[in-house]
This record gives C-alpha cells, sequence and structure tokens, in this order.
C-alpha cells in the first residue's frame, strides 16, 4: 500500500486466535501537541521582564561579535528554550510574510533534550522588535482587553522559559554530540535553511573562500537544501559565525571505514561505550546457534553473549576458535544487528537472546561433498545435547560453490530440510540459510547476478533463504575518488544470486532480502569491495582490531538471524514455522526492486521479481506488532492430510475451515471506493521423500502440500465448503481458485503455490473484503499418499496461517481526506467467542 498504510504509532500485540483472550493491547505514552498543548503557568510581569532582558542581552552578543569579526551579517541567531516537562509554540516563533524572504523570521530547527524542547530561530536585524514588542503586548494591561486571562501571545510567552544567542553545538548539532568532529576534518551534512540558487551559491562562495572542502552536488528538499562538507570543529564555528543560512549540522551518513580505520585504542573507547549502554540477559532461553567456521568468544562485545561451553566443534581436534574469520563476523551481526548504529547511538541496547556456536569447518583443507548434511545434523545435535530446552535460531552460512543443482534437491538440502521438519525426531526447527554469493559480481550488474543460480544447500524447501539487497550508496573514502557504487539504493546488492532460471516446480528462493552491501566501480569498468559499502561487525583477532567490514549474502543471513530472534524473544510459544511465516509476511518490496525487476502488473509479470528478490525486506515492526488500522491473525494447527482404510486407496482427509473474527461493520461503513489490503501466509514443514529417484517430482519429494483458499465476496459458507471439497477431492487446483476473488491477488496461484510457504496479497474494496472472512486449508497430493507402502498415510503435520489486513490512515469521504486511522483491530479483539478451525 501506499505511505498512507504505514503503522501508526500506537503497537500491539498479534491476536493468537486460540487464545485471544490473553491479548492485550499495548499503549505508548500519548504524545503532546495539537489542542491539548501543555502550557506552564506563568508570572506576566517579572516573567515578561525576564524575557526582554535575555533577548537583548543574546542580540547584543550578537551584534558585538559581528563587530568583533568584522562581519556584516543580516541577521541573528537565537535559541528559544522551552520548560522542562512543557511544550513550546513553535509554530509562533516563525514569521514568513513579508515578499522579500530576506526579511523572514524563520525557524531552523527543533529539538529536545531531557524533555526540554528548544527552538533555533534565524531574525532578520531589521526584524530586532519583533519579539520585544511580543512581549510588550503581553506584559502591557494597556494593549489587552481590560482584565483579561488571555493577553496577546500569553501561549508563546509563557511555553519560553529562556532566550540565548544560538551556539553550533547546542543549536544546530542536531545529531548525536559525540560525532560532533573535534581537530581532524569530517564529513559533514549542512542543512541549508532556503531552497535557492542564491542561497546555495552564497553558501559555497563561503566554503571556497576558506579554503573547505565540500562534495559537488546537493540533495535539495522543499526550503531545503543539503551539502556534504569536510570539516572539522572549527569550521563549523567559522559557518555558524559567518552565514545567514544554516538550519542544522549533521554527521554524513559514516560507513564501515569510520570504526574499521580508528586506531585499536579508539576502537576499544567505542566498544567500551557501546558495553556500558547494554543490557543482555545471559540466560535467555531463546539463542541463535551459528554453524560456520568457529566463534572468538574472547571478544569483547561477545563475551557477555557467548559462553566457552557454547562454543564447540563437530571435530574436538579442530578446536573451537574461529581460524577464520567469518564466524565472528557472523557472531557480531547476529548480536548486535546494525553494529555502527549501536556504536554511533547514545540509546539504551537490550539484547535478549544469546550465541551458540559449532564449528563445521575445519583448519585445514576441506570436508567431502557427501558429508556436508550428515556435518550439518551433528552440528544441530551437539547443540541440542548441551542445551535441550533452549529455542534456537539456527544459522548457516555456509554454501557449496557450485550452482548445477538449479533447484533440485540435494542430499544436503534434503538433509536441511529433514532437520528442520524433524522427520527423524519430531522436533521442528527453524534454519536459515544464505542464498550464496554471485562469483561474478565484479561486472554486468544486474545480469550476472540473475543468471547465477542460488547455492546448494538455500534450495531447501524448509529452509528460510536469505538474499542481499543494499541501501549503501555513500562514498567517503578519498581513495575511491571517481567510484560509484554499482547497485542503486534499494537495489538487488551485487553479491546476491537467485532462482530466476530455475524451473517454476522448486521454491521460491530466497525468499527474503536483508542488507549485503554494495560494491564501487569506476568509469574504466574496474568493480572492488571497500568499507564504505559494506556491513561493520568485529574482527576474530581483538588483541589486533576491534571491528572489520562484512557483506555478502553471509552479512544479509546475520541480520535476518537477529531478526528471527526478536520474534522468538517476543512471542516464546511461537513455533518455527509461523517464525518463518511472520518474516516472510511482513516483507515488501522497494520501490528499487520493482524497478528493476517488475516488467508489468499482471500476475505473470511479478515472476522476475520473487524469483530475484522473493517477497522482499521484511520489516520488524509489522513482524512483532499490529497496529489500530493494521491487524495480524495469527493461527498454529495440525492437521492430517491423508487416511487409509483397509483395502481402500489412500484419500485425503481433513480441510481446515476457518471463518474468522471479521472487522465487517467497520469496513461496510467506509466509503465504497476505499481501498483496503489483506495478506496471508501459509507455512509449513514438509518432509523430504526417501531415496533420490523421487526427488524429480514436485509431487514425489514433498511428503504433502498444503493451500489455502479464500471465499468470494458474499459466497456462502456451504457454497465454500463445497467448492473447496469437491476440487481438492479431484485436486483440480486451478478449480478451487476459479471461484475466488483471485482477480485482487497480486501473484495468484501459479506464482505462490511453490514451496512450503506460500503468501499473497489482495487489494480491492472494503465493502468486498467485508464478507471475505472465511479461510481454508486444504492438502493436494505428496509421497505420504503416493506412496501408501512406506504407511505414512495416517501421520499428521503442523501449520501455521498467517492474515493480516491494513486499512489505510487517512480516507476520503464526500471528497474530504479524513487524517485518521480506521480502527479494525478493537471490535476483532472484542469478538470474544472465537470459532476454532474444525474438519470437514
Amino acid at each position: 500500500m501506499d505511505e498512507s498504510s504505514k503503522m501508526p504509532d500506537k503497537r500491539y500485540p498479534h491476536i493468537f486466535l486460540p487464545n485471544i483472550q490473553e491479548n492485550r493491547p499495548y499503549s505508548p505514552p500519548p504524545k503532546g501537541g495539537g489542542k491539548g498543548i501543555n502550557i506552564p503557568p506563568r508570572h506576566r510581569i517579572p516573567h515578561s521582564k525576564f524575557l526582554a532582558k535575555k533577548f537583548r542581552e543574546a542580540w547584543d552578543y550578537a551584534v558585538n561579535e559581528d563587530i568583533a569579526y568584522h562581519l556584516s551579517r543580516h541577521g541573528v541567531y537565537l535559541e528559544f528554550k522551552g520548560e522542562e516537562g512543557f511544550d513550546l509554540v513553535t509554530k509562533s516563533l516563525e514569521a514568513m510574510r513579508d515578499k522579500d524572504r530576506t526579511k523572514w523570521i524563520r525557524l531552523l530547527n527543533v529539538r529536545e533534550e531531557n524533555a526540554t524542547k528548544y527552538a533555533t530561530v534565524f531574525v532578520p536585524k531589521e526584524k530586532e522588535n519583533h519579539f520585544l514588542k511580543y512581549i510588550e503586548d503581553y506584559a502591557n494591561p494597556a494593549k489587552n482587553i481590560p482584565k483579561s486571562d488571555n493577553p496577546k501571545h500569553k501561549d508563546l510567552i509563557n511555553s519560553i522559559s529562556d532566550i540565548r544567542k544560538a551556539r553550533f553545538e547546542k543549536s544546530f548539532w542536531n545529531d548525536d554530540k559525540k560525532l560532533i568532529p573535534g581537530g581532524t576534518p569530517e564529513w559533514c551534512e549542512v542543512w541549508l535553511s532556503q531552497d535557492t540558487k542564491e542561497v546555495l551559491k552564497r553558501f559555497e562562495q563561503l566554503l571556497d573562500t576558506n579554503g573547505i572542502p565540500h562534495k559537488k552536488g546537493h540533495i535539495r528538499f522543499p526550503e531545503i537544501i543539503i551539502k556534504d562538507v569536510y570539516v572539522n570543529r572549527d569550521h563549523l564555528e567559522l559557518i555558524t559565525r559567518e552565514s545567514d543560512d544554516i538550519a542544522e549540522y549533521r554527521r554524513a551518513k559514516s560507513t564501515a571505514s569510520f570504526f574499521t580505520k580508528l586506531s585499536p585504542k579508539e576502537q576499544a573507547e567505542w566498544v567500551e561505550d557501546l558495553l556500558s549502554r547494554t543490557k543482555i540477559n545471559p540466560d535467555s532461553q531463546v539463542a541463535v546457534l551459528i554453524l560456520d567456521t568457529g566463534v572468538n568468544n574472547g571478544h569483547p562485545l561477545l563475551q557477555p553473549l557467548l559462553r566457552d561451553e557454547d562454543c564447540q566443534a563437530v571435530d574436538p581436534a579442530w578446536g573451537t576458535h574461529d581460524h577464520h574469520g567469518h564466524g565472528t563476523l557472523m557472531a557480531g551481526v547476529i548480536a548486535y544487528d546494525d553494529l555502527k548504529r549501536c556504536l554511533e547511538s547514545s540509546l539504551a541496547i537490550d539484547i535478549g537472546h544469546t550465541l551458540e556456536s559449532v564449528k563445521i569447518l575445519p583448519p585445514g583443507g576441506k570436508n567431502l561433498e557427501e558429508l556436508w548434511g550428515d556435518i550439518t545434523a551433528q552440528s544441530i545435535s551437539l547443540a541440542e545435547i548441551k542445551r535441550p530446552n533452549k529455542q534456537r535460531v539456527i544459522c548457516m552460512a555456509v554454501s557449496a560453490q557450485d550452482t548445477r543443482d538449479k533447484g533440485r534437491p540435494s542430499s544436503w538440502s534434503g538433509m536441511v530440510d529433514s532437520l528442520a521438519s524433524g522427520a527423524q525426531d519430531g522436533v521442528s526447527r527453524l534454519i536459515l540459510l544464505c542464498a550464496g554469493n554471485n562469483e561474478f559480481y565484479l561486472g554486468n550488474y544486474p545480469n550476472e547476478q540473475l543468471t547465477d543460480s542460488i547455492h546448494d544447500p538455500a534450495q531447501s524447501w524448509n529452509a528460510l533463504t536469505v538474499g542481499a539487497f543494499t541501501e549503501l550508496d555513500t562514498l567517503s573514502d578519498p581513495d575511491l575518488n571517481g567510484y560509484h557504487p554499482v547497485a542503486p539504493k534499494g537495489g538487488l546488492s551485487p553479491f546476491s544470486t537467485t532462482s530466476l532460471l530455475w524451473e517454476d516446480r522448486w521454491p521460491i528462493k530466497p525468499e527474503i532480502m536483508m542488507e549485503g552491501g554494495n560494491t564501487a566501480t569506476d568509469d574504466n569498468g574496474f568493480t572492488t569491495e571497500c568499507d564504505d559499502l559494506s556491513l561493520l561487525s568485529i574482527h576474530f583477532h581483538p588483541n589486533q582490531q576491534l571491528f572489520f567490514p562484512f557483506n555478502m549474502t553471509s552479512a544479509a543471513t546475520a541480520k535476518a538471524a537477529w531478526f528471527a530472534a526478536q520474534i522468538q524473544v517476543k512471542y516464546p510459544d511461537f513455533w518455527p514455522e509461523t517464525i518463518r511465516a511472520l518474516m516472510v509476511h511482513s516483507a515488501e518490496w522497494t520501490e528499487q526492486m520493482q524497478r528493476q525487476f517488475l516488467n508489468g502488473t499482471a500476475k505473470g509479470d511479478y515472476r522476475e521479481l520473487i524469483r530475484t528478490c522473493g517477497y522482499g525486506m521484511p520489516d520488524l515492526d509489522r513482524a512483532l506488532y499490529s497496529a489500530s488500522n493494521s491487524l495480524t491473525l495469527i493461527a498454529q494447527a495440525e492437521i492430517q492430510p491423508y487416511k487409509k482404510d483397509d483395502q481402500v486407496p489412500v484419500k485425503t482427509k481433513d480441510m481446515h475451515f476457518y471463518e474468522l473474527p471479521w472487522p465487517k461493520d467497520i469496513l461496510l461503513s467506509l466509503p465504497p471506493d476505499t481501498e483496503v489490503e489483506m495478506r496471508i501466509t501459509l507455512s509449513y514443514f514438509i518432509k523430504p521423500g526417501p531415496g533420490e529417484k523421487g526427488w524429480k517430482d514436485r509431487y514425489r519429494y514433498p511428503s504433502h502440500l498444503l493451500r489455502f483458499a479464500l471465499n468470494s465476496s458474499g459466497e456462502e459458507k456451504s457454497k465454500f465448503i463445497k467448492r473447496i471439497n469437491q476440487a481438492a477431492r479431484e485436486e483440480d487446483e486451478e478449480k478451487i481458485g476459479t471461484k475466488s476473488p483471485t482477480d485482487k491477488w497480486v501473484l495468484g496461484q501459479k506464482q505462490r503455490d511453490k514451496g512450503s510457504i506460500h503468501s499473497d496479497i489482495w487489494r480491492g474494496y472494503a465493502t468486498d473484503l467485508a464478507t471475505s472472512n472465511m479461510i481454508a486449508i486444504y492438502p493436494i497430493s505428496g509421497w505420504w499418499k503416493e506412496r501408501a507402502y512406506l504407511q505414512e498415510y495416517n501421520n499428521t503435520t503442523r501449520y501455521s496461517l498467517v492474515v493480516s489486513i491494513r486499512t489505510p490512515e487517512t480516507y476520503i469521504e464526500q471528497g474530504i481526506s479524513i487524517p485518521q486511522a480506521i480502527d479494525i483491530y478493537t471490535p476483532v479483539v472484542n469478538q470474544i467467542k472465537i470459532k476454532p478451525q474444525i474438519s470437514i
């Protein structure tokens, strides 16, 4: 949906269908502003005298500074301070009615520190008396209605607690204070307060006159121009003193190179600061198991998260240490996600999961190819024996070099499917795999990526395969002057691989995309990796250095593992099938992905997009929370797909039918042309077919397959059930969809019904969705049914169903845009009697 349907500030837990009565809404603290502004009471006369005195002092200080520095400034920067715990009426601080823009009083920036609001304002010198007159009108009873309790400008003047001359560090630096440059220049963003060519030209002349380097380009927004300048603290003081056009300063978006190029002492200081703000639960029941080259848990950022006894190796002779560095890089991202952001922030960090490591790669040589599946199984077993009660996210960013399988199951991917489904021990597992890296990322982007296949074992049906996209497009390294990023922001990472060349019978891979870094190229076509376009992680030899750049689909998979751990921590009762479902369900394609790989709006036009980018980039807020206008229902259930009675051949047995609690009245009350969105995701784990022979046929490799269907608008329950039953008996998938509203699905059955997770988006009018609240889950054929002699036909299997509805935050009524989110969450929560799924 468009920007109007983004999740609002208030967040609520998802509605878990079997236990809906236990869900309680979560409401963040209410925000101030609007009609209910909070203004402190004042004694009018002493307060007005105090503010007039402070204004004159600030003004005189600024004018005298101009004289001292022989400046011919046209105005003065002032800072207005609010009262702690109260609002500051910032709208009244600007006056832009004059046709001559040079005479505008401009509000430059607003910030809040320790519950106190501050506003920085530019006041032209000819407007010196503007605020003094406001104060005089407020103070002088003769200019107000006699005996009035509401003097002119009361809200504004009462909301101000102090006025002072603005300083660059206090008033203009709108970023973390520890990022202010010292004596050494750093790239910073200067936000100019107007968007005219004259302002830009004037500012660039100021920079050139003072020998301050700056990048050629700029970014223009309404009333704002942003320039990147290479400045130290003294430069910022000078610019603030000599320019009338500053709105704010921020540190230019730093890259991994900032931290990797720090001295060991400086790196240690950053680590110490981060640890002082980090809260870790070492006894958490949620762990991420890293299958890699080992992890060096002596790194100070890992010591609290990874105990010695949780570091193991498939072969004890290998040692548990990281001999290569890759495993420790994985651990850094899995622990902290965006480590660069954690370091730059001054906020507290709460880590609710721990780490485990099993070394699956030997220090020298390589494992025999036919043993990879076995090694994977052994490694998982070691961790589970050590701590049998842990809830695990299993992360493996190790893959084969060749891509000859092209979707066909291998022994390795088959073992991954077996482990995930619990085929041998009945324990389901969440396993995340990297898609594998493009070996020819140095040129011909993105064609090389489209023709390089997903690497074994990432074709696994049950594992969540992670590809790489990138939002990293900032180059600050002077050695890369003349280079530019290969991939556009939001586009496919040059390192990623796809399933575009696979036959359609194989699963959609990758399912999700996470940040995996970018590459840089020059005009001659020379392409290179660089720190600027990489993620930041940690080095496996902390005595040498603490930070190290990280990229490719390994980094993307590490980020996905962190993401999965957040869901498991938030919802400890969710199955692995459910966590996988929520990660896919919350994913959306970036606009750049759609520009690159979406060739039209027909269902078939989505093939290249989903075979390249899967379902897109997951959103953590959508995965964790519902909202008033974004409702998510979740069901976890067990079904018996088939049965066999005496001499009768194996037949399908159960179909689950859901008549969901639904905001029907709300949807029907909306204007008839209000567009809404529903998404359905069905996730389950298949058990791989025994024997290489059957793996060439999709109906023979999976033990069973499940599908979902939605009733058409106005289709009654009896007719819907009859249609699904008849089609299921005939195993005619096309017939199941013919009478459902398939024209409103984005992908449709042919595109979505691949593998063992199916997700699709329904877009249409609210009135149509109001009566489409019935969903059927039904089986079609698999080897449990086709191979009766194996006597697996009476098995049951689990699945997770996720259904969400999103309505716009604004809607049109009688031609007027109503800026109010439509509450569909509360009516569903209030429907206490939830009808469970029934076997038919």
